[in-house]
């Protein structure tokens, strides 16, 4: 059974996750296997805390997660990230999903994100799910690739 849940910034097993993302692509980037060390330099110097923190859960357990960001003008999907023994069983895009659902619900008519050149999966993913590459928004140094989905905004009544 799979069950995504909206989670504080707080919670143990976003934080779990949240180290288990960075030592993949912190790993990835260098080529080799990340470091406790690296980990925590990089959450010391970079805000994580996310609008909305999604955990999807497979039989209850922690399987992945993803995020959204505010910015000026459009919410930024975030840390999209599934466990190794959980990939390829179409978790991505039901995170990515509700990530959006709840984007709309929030007002929000377009959702970006950045990624690596590295990341070919997530890039493969993002486009999949009708994400268009778009020129780069954002500051971040480790971004090569910018990516833009319109959504369709929640109705009010």
């Amino acid at each position: 059974m799979t069950e995504i849940r909206a989670v504080a910034p707080t919670d143990p097993d976003d934080r779990l996750l949240l180290r288990e993302y960075l030592g993949e692509v912190i790993g990835r980037y260098y080529g080799r296997p990340a470091t406790e060390a690296e980990i925590d330099e990089e959450l010391a110097e970079r805000p994580y805390h996310l609008a909305v923190t999604l955990i999807a859960y497979v039989d209850g357990e922690p399987a992945g997660c993803a995020g959204l960001r505010e910015a000026d003008g459009y919410l930024e999907l975030k840390r999209l990230y599934v466990r190794p023994a959980q990939r390829g069983t179409g978790l991505a895009r039901l995170l990515v999903a509700e990530t959006e659902r709840h984007a709309a619900e929030r007002g929000a008519s377009v959702i970006r994100l950045e990624t690596r050149t590295d990341l070919v999966e997530a890039r493969r993913l993002y486009a999949r799910l009708g994400y268009t590459e778009i020129p780069g928004y954002g500051d971040d140094p480790y971004t090569d690739h910018s990516f833009e989905k319109r959504i369709a905004r929640a109705a009010t009544w």
